[in-house]
């Protein structure tokens, strides 16, 4: 074999290896990315029309996680918090809808203390989603109802499906510790 076929062969099977790093790397982005945001990464590869944007989108949310200062609450605040939930639950009963927006105000309330920014709803969800992706399904469903509520066009039992939304949020985000 000449020196300049033995050459092509070395640069082509070199070519071959580092595609296959560069695929395998991928791959295992994907792969954690995947596991970390659970139903958000598919939500955001559908809302941003692509792996690549998406995939872009989540490591700026993950930039901008790693910024926050979130800390854990003290056992006294949590059991405060937990005393409140407790309050607007019963509240339910005598005031459905108030109770759904004093949810929401309570969530919003517990993530600023936890160190979340709480700009809006859709800042609020991509904030949560680097560590509370599993959850946002139940936050965005009990934020719809909520929307939906102030202008009459819900039930009463699309309203306790809120508090039960909310609830799963409220609980995650109250028991979180700061292990991770």
């Amino acid at each position: 074999m000449s020196n300049s076929m033995l050459i092509t062969v070395i640069v082509i099977a070199a070519v071959v290896v580092v595609a296959l790093c560069v695929g395998l790397w991928m791959m295992s982005r994907r792969r954690r990315l995947q596991q970390r945001f659970g139903p958000e990464y598919d939500r955001t590869v559908d809302a941003a029309g692509g792996r690549m944007s998406a995939e872009r989108e989540l490591r700026r949310r993950e930039e901008r996680h790693a910024d926050f200062e979130l800390k854990e609450l003290p056992t006294e605040r949590r059991h405060q918090y937990a005393q409140e939930w407790s309050g607007v639950q019963e509240r339910f009963v005598d005031r459905p809808e108030g109770s759904v927006g004093d949810a929401d105000e309570l969530i919003t309330r517990l993530m600023r203390e936890r160190g979340y920014p709480a700009e809006g709803f859709d800042r609020q969800v991509r904030d949560l989603s680097v560590e509370h992706g599993r959850t946002l399904e139940h936050y965005r469903a009990a934020h719809d109802v909520k929307v939906r509520s102030g202008t009459g066009q819900t039930t009463t039992e699309e309203l306790r499906g809120a508090m039960v939304h909310y609830r799963a949020l409220f609980e995650e985000l109250l028991d979180d510790q700061r292990s991770r």
